[in-house]
């Protein structure tokens, strides 16, 4: 345990930022998988829904600066080919 007052508030910032981080990439996760489920059940509206609904949240994942922008970039690129591949 940290004796330094600046680097305990650090060590309590870090943890709410790493928890901030971790409810957030779940919520990735969890929108690309509706996004999968849709297309399993070829269901091209609900597929297209979820694909902008991820879409946001991954660019939001972005410039809050949770993911690399070429992380996102692909993640958005495997789920569009998903959705376009029921067109």
């Amino acid at each position: 345990m940290a004796n330094i007052k600046s680097q305990i508030k650090r060590n309590r910032t870090n943890e709410e930022a790493r928890l901030r981080n971790k409810a957030a990439k779940s919520a990735i996760r969890t929108a690309v998988k509706k996004v999968r489920v849709a297309v399993e059940a070829k269901n091209l509206e609900e597929a297209e829904k979820a694909l902008l609904a991820a879409t946001r949240l991954i660019d939001k994942s972005v410039s809050d600066g949770i993911q690399h922008k070429n992380t996102a970039s692909r993640q958005k690129s495997e789920i569009q080919r998903l959705v376009n591949s029921l067109k």
